[in-house]
């Protein structure tokens, strides 16, 4: 009888090669399987509410629909219509003003409220909550109705005014002023940015600012050749955000100006424009056709930011 280390011992037979043209099949184990089963309601949510509207939006960009009556091809005929559209230069006009203006004056505001948190203020968890709140109120419509009624007739300001003897106009009557008021909301939101520049101050080193002193360097010129520099990918993220948001403002404008763009076209938004064109003349085509114009402007804008950040813009390996 052969002992176990006298049995012979059974060499493993090779594997054959997987045939040429065909790929090994793919097999989820449990966790796999689950994970699709989960993602199941956002693809259909995807695919429903994002996906289809997507490109049946694009299909109606080239047609002529008013909702009632089935869409009619008329070609680039909607695109051609926007350059003798005095109504769409002026929101374009009012738009470019809008976020030229109000982004700069927020992402400044922010980072010097940040500067100001980073200093170590007692009670920091408050005033860092205090100050996100406008963020998460600004775009809704209370406070909408809030701001006109502190720059109407009878509102807030024109009553300090009247405390002092000035005898002030309505803020959102004036074509000179409207803008400006909706300009100051938008600044008051400085809520996300300024969280976001708080925590890029927190991860400087504290030795960068004490070496800047030895050298001679005082707040100045610690602020714009140590923060400034460091802060760059953090001002950059802040502004293709607030750039993309500042082009969507919709909600302020609608409600301040009761939906009109008023007065004399000085509130009307791009987007605004586009909601009077789709929901109130019912002109489905031109409506969308005018919003692929501003998914492409904004998608523009954000590739020159990116091309034009490799030269102002500082990463930890450069």
């Amino acid at each position: 009888m052969l002992t176990r280390e006298e049995l012979p011992v059974r060499q493993a037979e090779p594997e054959e090669p997987a045939p040429k043209g065909r790929r090994p099949a793919f097999h989820l184990n449990r966790q796999g399987r689950a994970a699709h089963v989960f993602l199941i309601p956002w693809q259909l949510g995807f695919l429903l509410i994002t996906a289809v509207p997507l490109f049946a939006s694009l299909y109606l960009a080239f047609t002529d629909y008013d909702i009632l009556n089935a869409p009619e091809w008329t070609g680039l005929e909607n695109f051609r219509r926007m350059v003798h559209d005095e109504q769409f230069w002026a929101s374009v006009k009012v738009t470019l003003v809008y976020v030229v203006v109000s982004v700069p004056l927020q992402l400044g505001f922010a980072l010097l409220l940040a500067l100001i948190l980073d200093r170590g203020l007692s009670g920091l968890a408050f005033y860092r909550s205090a100050f996100y709140l406008p963020s998460l109120l600004g775009t809704s419509v209370a406070i909408a109705i809030l701001w006109r009624e502190i720059f109407g007739d009878d509102g807030l300001i024109n009553k300090g005014l009247a405390f002092i003897g000035i005898n002030g106009e309505s803020w959102l009557q004036n074509p000179k002023t409207a803008l400006a008021t909706l300009i100051v909301l938008n600044v008051w939101t400085f809520g996300s940015p300024m969280v976001i520049f708080l925590a890029g101050l927190r991860q400087i080193p504290d030795e960068l600012y004490e070496a800047a002193k030895v050298d001679g360097a005082g707040v100045w010129r610690q602020f714009t050749h140590v923060t400034v520099p460091l802060l760059t990918p953090i001002i950059f993220f802040n502004l293709i955000l607030q750039t993309i948001g500042a082009f969507q403002t919709f909600t302020q404008a609608h409600i301040i100006s009761g939906g009109t763009g008023g007065p004399a076209n000085s509130t009307l938004f791009y987007t605004l424009y586009v909601y009077q064109q789709g929901f109130v003349a019912f002109d489905m085509g031109y409506a969308s056709a005018l919003a692929w114009v501003l998914m492409a402007a904004i998608a523009a804008i954000t590739a020159l930011h990116f091309l034009v950040s490799k030269y102002w813009v500082f990463y930890g390996d450069n």
